[in-house]
């Protein structure tokens, strides 16, 4: 069975290239949501098991919703995608609980590596 992916991100080119990485491999893109809020009630229907979000939305930011997130399912794997690169963005989204950090723009590789290491990470 593949493993299931939220995409949390408000550009739908970024979208449909993490898409295109996924395909083919054991992976699916089960939810795409553009906005914080969106993904909150989204992870709640559909319980993925990785979250792959952008800092930089309209309304909730990535970093409020991880928390959020993650506040209610300790447990939940998130990794921020952002070409916000500042040290202490990375180290707020480590202190709220997100497992990598992932730069934009992005190799296929590094992506599948990482999404990987996270989810056998237990």
């Amino acid at each position: 069975m593949k493993k299931r992916i939220m995409i949390v991100d408000d550009s739908r080119m970024l979208l449909m290239q993490l898409q295109h990485i996924l395909s083919e491999t054991e992976y699916e893109v089960a939810a795409y949501c553009q906005d914080g809020e969106t993904a909150i009630t989204k992870y709640e229907e559909i319980l993925p098991d990785l979250v792959t979000m952008d800092i930089i939305m309209p309304g909730i930011d990535g970093l409020e919703a991880a928390k959020a997130i993650l506040e209610v399912h300790p447990d939940a794997k998130i990794v921020m995608l952002s070409s916000l690169v500042y040290d202490d963005t990375i180290e707020e989204a480590k202190a709220i609980g997100a497992k990598a950090f992932i730069y934009k723009p992005f190799e296929k590789e590094q992506v599948l590596e990482t999404i990987k290491r996270v989810l056998e990470e237990e």
